[in-house]
């Protein structure tokens, strides 16, 4: 073989792995720089101005600090929130896409709402949850969760319990708590949960399943007593009230928001995100904003979330077909 041949098959061999090393250069530079200065979308799928949204724009606010680039917020609401996530489970798994996910992803599938579901993402954080708190009028003859249970067992159907809507959080609270206790109510839905608590001031039903915030300020006026916590722990707005559990009865049920990208996203970028939530998510603008509301602040990592809002999807799954 002739000297220019060896010279030339030398040069080849150099630019090819030239070639190689410039291409996994970039490679190993596209996975070190994401987010780089792309931009990320939070998608809400419910209206601007409610909790999910001004939590949603304070969480934004502080990623944006923790993840080093332009976090912005987009309301797509529609189908009792299943408009929004399927946009986000149709987008490119990325994570430039991210969703706002409530409580009820677990819940839409089993409503028959949609196909879609908590299972079809990967979750980066919780941020808050919001306990179901079960209230009834200060002048009622039930000074505790125990005797507003053995009475429901000696009158079936005879309490009325308000809900903020059939298949509502608030409703499947109720019937978690017929479910366990061995009871029956008669549901009684409303458009939303202020007129329910309307109903119980006026005496026109004898319970409701909502959220502590929500009747604070009839508790605080002397109206109303809240009976039993249905959350995870004592809530910061009645902190003298007891949980379910700390009772005995195995039932937790409550409202939560975390945030989440698609089933796909690669596990490096999810670790980038789920870092930078729980930053963000800790942070104290974050905690005054929920202490603000009456919710509460209650971080979980985006793994931890995966689990529990698995268990959530299979409970429902059994729970809401019974209640339609």
């Amino acid at each position: 073989m002739r000297k220019g041949d060896n010279m030339k098959k030398v040069f080849l061999s150099l630019l090819v792995l030239m070639c190689v090393c410039s291409l996994f250069a970039e490679g190993t530079k596209e996975k070190q720089e994401f987010p780089g200065k792309k931009q990320i979308n939070i998608i809400v799928p419910y209206s601007a101005g409610g909790a999910s949204d001004t939590t949603a724009r304070i969480y934004a606010s502080e990623l944006e600090k923790a993840i080093g680039t332009t976090v912005t917020v987009s309301n797509i609401t529609g189908a009792s929130g299943a408009t929004g996530l399927t946009q986000v489970k149709n987008s490119k798994p990325d994570g430039y896409t991210l969703a706002y996910m409530p409580v009820e992803s677990t819940m839409l599938r089993a409503l028959g709402l949609t196909k879609l579901s908590s299972d079809d993402f990967s979750f980066i954080g919780r941020a808050m949850t919001i306990p179901a708190a079960v209230t009834v009028r200060a002048d009622s003859p039930w000074k505790t969760f125990d005797d507003f249970i053995k009475y429901a067992k000696e009158h079936p159907s005879k309490v009325r319990v308000g809900n903020s809507g059939t298949g509502s959080i608030w409703h499947v609270a109720a019937a978690s708590i017929e479910d366990k206790c061995g009871v029956k109510f008669t549901h009684v839905p409303f458009e939303g949960a202020a007129p329910a608590v309307a109903a119980l001031l006026g005496g026109n039903i004898e319970a409701v399943t909502v959220s502590p915030s929500e009747v604070k300020n009839n508790v605080d006026a002397g109206d109303f007593r809240i009976l039993v916590i249905l959350g995870e722990k004592h809530s910061s707005v009645a902190p003298q009230v007891k949980t379910a559990k700390e009772m005995g009865i195995d039932i937790t049920i409550q409202g939560w928001g975390g945030f989440a990208v698609p089933k796909g996203t690669p596990q490096d970028v999810i670790s980038i995100l789920e870092a930078a939530s729980k930053t963000a998510i800790n942070s104290d603008a974050m905690k005054k904003l929920l202490a603000s509301r009456g919710y509460e602040h209650a971080y979980l990592s985006g793994a931890e979330m995966d689990k529990q809002a698995a268990k959530e999807l299979a409970y429902y799954g059994e729970l809401i077909p019974k209640l339609l």
